[in-house]
């Protein structure tokens, strides 16, 4: 078996920053400037997530070996989480999938945000009978399982896949940019979309922190890109954020600090999907405890509809106010678009297909939620094109 060194330029893609550990590699999706920024748990464990990155090679190989530290998660309470898929492709085609056993876990407890971490041993996948001809080969990293990188191994030996012209494709956004619950690495919308245009894909949706930081509007800003698409709204109300007052000129700072390093990009802001949750109740969003005595997820809006008037913000309130500041922009900024979230997820696909806990999508939900934005956005003539 040859060692593929990880660190080789190119390797690994979707990923702003590596971190050393004892064991390997850790990718993060926000570089260390930021990270130092910002102490809330939330957001680290986000960030460390891996969703849409991926190991891309060109290989003979028939058989790849792939050590990995994952850390699960666990809730107090709620039956066991489903293990972290890994992914592989070949020539863009899904080829194998695996998960990894064993690892570190973290317990989080819902109803005091105490959390335990216990440690635990490195993993190693086993990808076998691959086709025996040269082949672009990617491996997705689950995109809701931290994941330390230990080795990459193959049975021939393997460089990163050339430069094939594509476009890079940088978004950001919420827990459902981040994959909620798809089912796959793939499976999340963005990568869904990224894959059906044939984009490369770098994914900046952080669970619970699209809250128009600063940091992050930085990070986008010195990320290479030749598409941006930012999609604000739903952590602004369910965290309970900020009121309209302050809403407006954070959006115009965010979207300002974008520009001054991608000053002629096209960059397309996304409003909140269908929500009845929160299209006219105000955050914060609170935990649903019967749902939770039940071992599931659920939650419910605890804001009152009637301190929207005093500032508070809505669903409804939110998409408003961006249609306006896209609106108002565009004369100074010909590449900036707008799109109604809805238009990827309204009402007529909830009836059909509800948010099971409220919020986040289903797995068959994020490819619908894909494969709209891949036509309306990422397809010839489409917003960002």
């Amino acid at each position: 078996m040859h060692t593929v060194p990880l660190t080789t330029p190119g390797l690994l893609r979707g990923a702003l920053d590596l971190e050393r550990t004892p064991h390997g590699l850790l990718p993060h999706r926000l570089p260390a400037r930021a990270r130092a920024q910002c102490a809330d748990p939330q957001l680290a464990l986000a960030e460390s997530q891996p969703s849409g990155v991926r190991l891309a090679f060109r290989t003979r190989a028939t058989t790849v070996e792939l050590h990995t530290l994952p850390t699960k998660r666990a809730y107090t309470g709620a039956p066991p989480r489903p293990d972290g898929v890994y992914e592989l492709l070949v020539d863009g085609v899904p080829h194998a999938r695996a998960t990894a056993a064993g690892g570190h876990t973290l317990t989080v407890d819902l109803s005091t945000g105490g959390t335990e971490h216990r440690t635990g041993a490195p993993a190693t996948l086993r990808f076998t009978d691959l086709p025996d001809h040269d082949k672009d080969v990617e491996i997705w990293l689950p995109h809701n399982e931290t994941t330390e990188l230990v080795a990459l191994r193959t049975d021939a030996p393997a460089e990163p896949v050339p430069d094939r012209g594509r476009k890079v494709w940088l978004h950001h956004g919420s827990s459902i940019s981040h994959g909620s619950d798809a089912a796959d690495p793939t499976g999340t919308w963005p990568a869904r979309a990224a894959l059906r245009a044939g984009v490369e894909l770098v994914n900046l949706g952080l669970a619970g922190s699209a809250l128009l930081d600063p940091f992050t509007a930085r990070a986008l800003r010195d990320t290479p890109a030749d598409l941006i698409s930012v999609k604000i709204g739903i952590n602004l109300v369910n965290a309970d954020l900020m009121r309209l007052r302050a809403f407006g000129p954070a959006v115009h700072g965010f979207l300002d600090t974008i520009r001054e390093g991608h000053p002629t990009t096209p960059l397309l802001v996304i409003s909140p999907i269908h929500c009845p949750l929160h299209e006219d109740t105000p955050g914060p969003t609170a935990f649903d405890p019967a749902a939770l005595a039940e071992g599931r997820l659920g939650f419910h809006a605890a804001g009152d509809p009637a301190e929207v008037a005093a500032g508070k913000l809505t669903l409804t309130v939110v998409r408003e106010e961006l249609a306006r500041i896209v609106r108002d922009r565009s004369a100074d900024d010909p590449h900036l678009r707008h799109l109604d979230g809805r238009a990827l997820y309204g009402e007529a696909d909830h009836a059909e297909l509800p948010l099971p806990d409220g919020l986040h999508p289903d797995a068959a939900t994020h490819l619908r939620i894909g494969d709209r934005f891949a036509e309306l956005a990422l397809s010839p003539g489409g917003l960002l094109t």
